[in-house]
């Protein structure tokens, strides 16, 4: 809950700088009041509000620090100055209003302009110390945290430069799970419907019962990959992801899967071995992903008759085997270095699995073998 709140509250501060840089003008305007409420001793002036005035036109050029914040740390040294040989007012512990300017310099400005404000204050703050104090130990503890302000800027800027970099990266990897889903949603729905729209003619003049079957699997197909898109969109549109749209689909979808290849006209045998139920839903729908996209190359590149699905989970590894009887890579030259071997080899990857792809037992046909890790019962209920 704390976290949300101040990731809510950083999001409202980028939204509002205005709002942000008034809120923090009050704020200093609040802590320079402070010697003037307090009493002082009787061998001193008395507070005035001259010297009250001018101190608050030391703090309202904080309200632009972010537009121009050279020309409000001008401001601010120069309405120092006044206040300190103009009038008698009480001195405030730390310079709140520098160190608000030299910071925000350290965010914002580029490099010649902070090199411009470290030689000012090499020559401001020791002219200060000079004229109030004169004392090494002012000066000392002057230069300690204007230089801290000024650290601390820079290592702002820093972390804000690798909030935005890690932003892209993040962004990168998104674009390219969605490239990854689209492909694969497409790809296996036209691949399956291009078979069966090209079987199609052939069944109508010899088997109109098998051309009624292959219109009703182009139909199905179609509408499976329209609703996998469908809740795809629907979770793009929609952050939330409580409200049951996800798209990912699991491992007790392969056996549907199975079946439409097998309406294509491919022998399809589907087995698994073990426990493959329960696994975490990330792992689960990247199996069935990558499944899928073998078998859309089996359809697509293979010409083979019979292709066999085996899902295997034993000793902490889940084993997805999709090999055919089919031409193999050396008739299906495009196929090792397909955009959707990519992908399987990606998904692989993102869970710390790996996946060969390539030529069967002895040379003949193709097989895609993936083998990613499983967690322990105890890793998926944390």
């Amino acid at each position: 809950m704390r976290i949300r709140g101040v990731g809510q509250a950083r999001e409202w501060g980028a939204a509002h700088p205005a709002a942000v840089d008034a809120g923090i003008a009050l704020l200093v305007q609040a802590a320079v009041t402070m010697p003037f409420v307090v009493p002082r001793p009787p061998e001193l002036e008395p507070a005035t509000w001259p010297a009250y005035g001018l101190t608050t036109l030391t703090v309202l050029p904080l309200v632009w620090r972010r537009r121009a914040p050279m020309a409000v740390l001008l401001a601010v040294l120069a309405a120092s100055g006044v206040y300190r040989l103009a009038v008698d007012g009480p001195g405030q512990p730390l310079p709140y209003q520098g160190l608000v300017c030299v910071y925000t310099i350290a965010v914002l400005a580029p490099a010649r302009q902070r090199a411009v404000t470290a030689a000012l204050l090499l020559v401001a703050v020791p002219v200060s110390v000079w004229l109030n104090t004169r004392s090494a130990r002012e000066l000392t503890f002057s230069l300690f945290v204007f230089g801290a302000a000024y650290v601390f800027g820079r290592l702002t800027d820093a972390r804000q430069r690798a909030h935005r970099v890690e932003e892209e990266r993040a962004a990168a990897r998104e674009r390219a799970r969605i490239a990854r889903e689209m492909h694969d949603i497409l790809s296996h729905a036209v691949s399956l419907m291009i078979v069966q729209a090209e079987a199609g003619p052939v069944a109508v003049r010899r088997a109109p019962e098998r051309a009624e079957a292959a219109f009703e699997a182009i139909s199905a197909t179609g509408r499976d990959a329209m609703d996998q898109l469908r809740r795809m969109l629907g979770v793009l549109r929609d952050d939330d992801a409580g409200d049951g749209r996800s798209p990912q689909p699991d491992l007790g979808g392969l056996p549907a899967l199975v079946d439409r290849v097998r309406s294509g006209g491919l022998d399809v045998r589907y087995e698994t071995a073990g426990e493959v139920s329960g696994l975490p839903a990330p792992l689960a729908a990247a199996v069935y992903r990558i499944v899928q996209e073998a078998l859309t190359n089996a359809v697509r590149h293979s010409g083979a008759g019979s292709v066999t699905v085996r899902v295997e989970r034993a000793a902490g590894r889940l084993t997805a085997l999709v090999r055919d009887d089919g031409r193999g890579p050396a008739a299906g030259a495009g196929r090792p270095g397909g955009h959707g071997l990519t992908g399987i080899r990606e998904r692989a990857a993102a869970h710390g699995g790996a996946a060969h792809v390539g030529p069967g037992p002895d040379g003949r046909g193709f097989e895609v073998r993936a083998v990613l890790p499983v967690p322990d019962a105890a890793e998926v209920r944390a």
